[in-house]
């Protein structure tokens, strides 16, 4: 039974589903449109969130916070500078998640684009 189990755990092991995080969120903030798996946008989602709430902050504790969870300086750097100031006025739901209408080709997984909101 999947009782109290909040997250997808993509049968990976938890190094494993951070660094897919990782690469997710950094792959988004830089590029700001990522085409993947519905169940990976879905929880990459909150990951996200959490970065930008960290950049909207702007202190150099969430600089480093923002580091510790994303250690790649370019794109921590677009996040404070550019992404964040743009969500100065939002509280939450910065990002938004539109289905595709085909499936992949190889395991007909559902497909999705994640963005931020404009």
């Amino acid at each position: 039974m999947r009782h109290k189990v909040k997250k997808k755990h993509f049968d990976r092991t938890k190094e494993q589903r951070l660094a897919l995080y990782r690469s997710l969120a950094r792959a988004l903030i830089l590029e700001e449109r990522i085409e993947t798996s519905l169940q990976r946008a879905k929880a990459v989602r909150s990951f996200v969130e959490k970065l930008v709430t960290l950049g909207k902050r702007g202190d150099l504790a969430a600089r480093r916070r923002a580091l510790a969870l994303l250690p790649d300086k370019k794109a921590v750097k677009k996040l404070f500078e550019d992404i964040a100031p743009r969500y100065e006025n939002r509280n939450g739901g910065y990002t938004r998640i539109i289905k595709l209408p085909h499936r992949r080709i190889g395991d007909s997984c559902e497909l999705a684009i994640l963005e931020f909101v404009e």
